[in-house]
């Protein structure tokens, strides 16, 4: 069986479940507090870029993003790498190793910074670096089934680096604040 996801669709399921359980939540509250919503609105579109360099290629093809295809007889065996550091050079190009290497990091500065930011339970070094490791590992083996994507253990250490860094200027924001105060 082979079918392709387009990135629209996938966004616009994405969108529709965020805003299925936001509103679950207002209807379990009966109220909506709008500063806490805007503050949703960055973890919302924090996810979003996430899954779009994490399930689509970034190739494109006439100025489209491609599509994530899936096909039951290519993504058999699953593309995998539990070896840390191993294929981290295995680039043809200096530039696309930085783009892997600054790019996984980078991608994930704002979920560091956005989750002890609305969450308060996350508001510790360790509780933010579980909970960064914990998202980065749900979309490793999320990707699993695409023959197109591969679960790399560099991936995961590189997304919580990047956790770590979102945390750190957090923190120093709020140091901040409160010398201020």
């Amino acid at each position: 069986m082979h079918f392709d996801i387009p990135f629209a669709v996938f966004e616009l399921i994405f969108t529709g479940v965020w805003l299925l359980v936001r509103v679950i939540v207002w209807v379990k509250n009966r109220q909506i507090d709008p500063k806490r919503e805007a503050v949703l609105l960055l973890m919302y579109i924090n996810l979003a870029v996430v899954f779009r360099f994490t399930f689509f290629p970034m190739a494109r093809v006439d100025g489209h993003i491609m599509p994530l295809p899936f096909d039951t007889e290519l993504n058999s065996p699953l593309r995998i790498n539990l070896r840390p550091f191993v294929h981290m050079n295995d680039y043809a190009l200096r530039r696309d190793f930085l783009v892997n290497l600054l790019g996984n990091i980078a991608m994930f500065i704002p979920t560091g910074i956005v989750m002890p930011a609305i969450y308060p339970q996350l508001r510790s070094f360790g509780k933010t670096l579980l909970a960064g490791a914990e998202l980065s590992l749900c979309i490793e083996l999320a990707q699993l089934p695409f023959y197109t994507r591969a679960s790399d253990i560099d991936d995961l250490l590189l997304n919580t680096a990047g956790v770590v860094i979102g945390y750190g200027i957090f923190a120093l924001v709020r140091r901040l604040r409160r010398v201020r105060q």
